[in-house]
């Protein structure tokens, strides 16, 4: 950045799209160049020459475009890539010489309005559905669900694995390795961005006019005000903590040391985006369609006459007192022209004066020491804030927001709308959203078109709502076994040879004492309620199931047999750990597996597990749940139950991290393990990248070293033959979380085991 006293004043204008310009990104390459998107649906490369010069034009977006950002250079594509996004739900990927995607990436299901790029090719976005997405090369890898409203902002932190989301919920979320790890409360309004200072801090932006820093630990450091309407946009200049903000004040605002040093008034209602180029200058996007670039560089700076023009566009742009930032006004006590001899006392100061009837705003500009004209303030219709498509509703922005009373005394309902939607559609989904009666759709219809000056840009598609015919609405291992440690181990000089993955079959938990099973289980059965107890031939029934499915025996176990353990893993928690274990044995015996993990009885059977997998249960039953669902994976059934119930299973199972048990670790990670064998088999990306969250999210706590040991392998398994999972699991920072363990001298296992994940990664 340039000295203290330099202000940035205009270096160039750049015409080319049709519409409001709602997204820049810095460009890679060529140096210096940037891409801008807009709401006429494409996104344009600028080359520096002096100004900047359009290279080309992209499109493949089917509606407007709002975000850009750029995916930095890779072996394959050495010059990054682009990435956008729109309100087609789309996320669309451009090589740098190429005006069609190289691939759409689908997903979202309303429109993405914020991107943000990390590495390995990792692609973070937000959307108006609620969800941020993370995406590696084509595919989806997690989903971040959380917040309550559209996700407006999103950025990846240097620091692998953490990610930062802004919502119209008020609150910006950080997350770790795809788990919300920390809420931020402070913003009264819609956060609209957010910008990187640090490893540690970073800066919001929000509809509450303030911006603020923030620590990643969770405490607010700064609130800086300035802008007197919402903030859409914040960027960081390059190497210090000086930053830009843009909004809907028709300004762009420079902040230096913490202070509003400099205020940019545009001829423009909405200025909806700003970026930083290297070099320091500012490139601006506003709702006039224009992209003006601002510098502190004399050399950079614009022509008199294109100064004098802009001036003049500036001078000439009507300011609508409501959504500028002039406060009440009463016309007849404005001085005259006589006021603007007196210089102003800071940079962007505004002065309003009457002239001949008119009401005029002069900005104090600070480096020219005069008064600039920023505009003639017109009476507050009202019209210029519906008009500039600046109205928000549940956190998403429409150009119209409708207020419909359909009878005089029911209550009101609001109807949002968009020009570029189909009256008779909106209105049709109006009337469904709201359970109200289809005779009106006419007259909701028509009110829609009356009230928008015909502003609406009819899709003559087969799919168009036409009324009266609701049919056609369309609505929207050598030598040892390394988990029991049969079989000697002989430690050599020679080369160790992988024996630990990708693993093949599941693992189990086999060790058992009938006998003492047994005895528990009659002991308690004496304690137990009248409604619960096991008659002597009930017990006979168990004992013989044990026998059958312990190995001890070849019999194949009875439905009796089956029914009977079902009434005694259904005895009050206190005293069921004895039926659990009993069933954590005999899930492993194919017809059991068959049984209980079958369409017909699989919803209850889960449930009863994961009803013991509650963080303020017994111990013991956490254990045995944990063990029993591990055991399920030895059948074909169980392990298309296990695969089918996944995100719930792995959601709660999760939950049993936070206690110091050994034993619950140990299984915790078995069952993570067991998934990544079947995940390793299929392929399933999504899943791939849940469970490397998982193991990710138990290594931080898990202490026990056979614990460990099975993470890795269950790491090692998720990752081998597959670079998108390798890519994935580098930028949730995994290798710099196993790293210690590389070093650990007992048992040997655990450091060879290690060495060969970091070999892959």
């Amino acid at each position: 950045m340039a000295g203290e006293g330099s202000m940035f004043r205009l270096r160039c204008s750049l015409l080319g799209h049709g519409q409001d310009v709602r997204g820049l990104a810095r460009g890679l390459f060529p140096e210096s160049s940037f891409v801008s998107v807009s709401r006429d649906r494409t996104a344009r490369l600028w080359v520096p020459d002096g100004g900047f010069t359009e290279m080309h034009c992209m499109s493949g977006h089917s509606n407007f475009v709002s975000c850009v950002c750029i995916i930095p250079p890779s072996d394959l594509y050495p010059h990054g890539l682009i990435a956008t996004g729109g309100n087609d739900h789309n996320i669309c990927i451009f090589t740098v010489d190429n005006p069609a995607p190289l691939y759409v990436l689908k997903g979202h299901k309303n429109t993405v309005c914020s991107l943000s790029s990390g590495k390995f090719g990792t692609l973070l976005s937000g959307s108006w559905d609620t969800t941020a997405k993370v995406w590696l090369n084509d595919k989806c890898m997690m989903t971040l669900q959380g917040h309550t409203a559209a996700i407006w902002a999103v950025k990846i932190l240097p620091e692998q694995g953490l990610m930062l989301t802004g919502s119209a919920d008020k609150t910006i979320k950080l997350w770790k390795a795809g788990r919300c790890e920390r809420t931020f409360t402070g913003h009264e309004d819609c956060v609209r961005g957010l910008a990187i200072l640090s490893e540690m801090e970073f800066l919001s932006c929000a509809n509450d006019a303030s911006v603020r820093r923030w620590q990643i630990s969770g405490e607010c450091l700064q609130v800086y005000y300035g802008h007197t309407n919402y903030i859409y946009s914040i960027s960081v200049f390059p190497q210090c903590k000086d930053f830009v903000t843009t909004g809907e004040d028709r300004s762009l605002r420079i902040w230096k040391q913490g202070e509003c040093a400099q205020t940019i008034r545009l001829p423009a209602q909405s200025v909806w985006c700003c970026c930083v180029l290297d070099n320091g200058d500012i490139v601006v996007g506003a709702s006039d369609g224009i992209i003006r670039v601002f510098t502190e560089s004399l050399e950079r700076t614009a022509s008199a006459e294109e100064m004098q023009a802009f001036e003049n566009e500036l001078a000439q742009a009507s300011i609508d007192p409501k959504t500028g930032d002039l406060g009440d006004i009463n016309a007849d006590d404005l001085p005259g022209r006589e006021h603007l001899k007196d210089p102003g006392t800071r940079d962007g100061q505004t002065r309003l004066i009457k002239d001949n009837g008119k009401v005029e705003a002069y900005q104090w500009s600070v480096s020219e020491e005069r008064w600039i004209k920023i505009g003639d303030v017109v009476g507050s219709s009202g019209a210029t804030q519906q008009m500039s498509g600046k109205v928000l509703f549940e956190g998403k922005e429409y150009d119209y927001v409708f207020t419909i009373d359909v009878n005089e005394n029911g209550p009101s309902y609001k109807l949002p709308y968009n020009i570029t939607d189909d009256p008779w559609l909106t209105a049709y989904n109006f009337l469904q959203k709201n359970d109200l009666n289809p005779m009106f759709l006419d007259q909701v219809a028509k009110f829609i078109m009356d009230n928008t000056k015909g502003q609406t840009l009819l899709s003559t598609s087969a799919g168009r709502y036409v009324p009266g015919s609701v049919s056609n609405a369309v609505p929207p291992a050598i030598g040892v076994d390394p988990f029991t440690g049969i079989g000697a181990y002989q430690s050599a000089a020679a080369k160790v040879e992988n024996i630990y993955f990708p693993k093949k079959d599941a693992v189990t938990f086999d060790q058992a004492n009938p006998t003492q099973i047994l005895g528990k289980l009659k002991e308690l059965n004496g304690t137990a309620a009248e409604e619960h107890k096991l008659t002597e031939d009930d017990l006979i029934v168990l004992e013989k199931l044990l026998s059958a499915t312990c190995n001890t025996s070849t019999e194949t176990p009875t439905a009796q047999q089956l029914q009977t353990l079902w009434r005694a893993v259904n005895w009050p928690e206190d005293i069921v750990f004895p039926a659990l274990d009993i069933l954590r044995l005999s899930v492993r015996h194919p017809t059991v597996n068959e049984n209980f993990c079958n369409e017909k009885e699989q919803v209850q059977f889960i449930i009863l597990l994961l009803k013991f997998l509650n963080p303020k249960g017994k111990q013991a039953n956490q254990l045995l749940a944990l063990r029993a669902l591990c055991n399920c994976f030895v059948s074909h059934a169980g392990q298309k139950l296990m695969m089918e119930q996944r995100d719930e299973i792995m959601t709660q199972a999760i939950e049993m991290k936070s206690g110091n048990n050994k034993n619950i670790h140990i299984a915790l990670a078995t069952l993570t393990l067991n998934y990544a064998v079947c995940l390793h088999k299929v392929n399933n990306v999504e899943g791939k990248a849940q469970c490397l969250s998982v193991i990710s999210t138990i290594m931080e706590v898990v202490q026990d070293l056979e614990a460990i040991f099975r993470l890795l392998v269950a790491l090692g398994t998720l990752i081998s033959d597959d670079t998108n999972a390798v890519q994935l699991a580098k930028s949730l920072g995994v290798d710099s979380q196993i790293r210690k363990y590389a070093s650990v001298s007992e048992p040997a296992k655990v450091k060879e085991c290690c060495r060969f994940v970091l070999n892959l990664l």
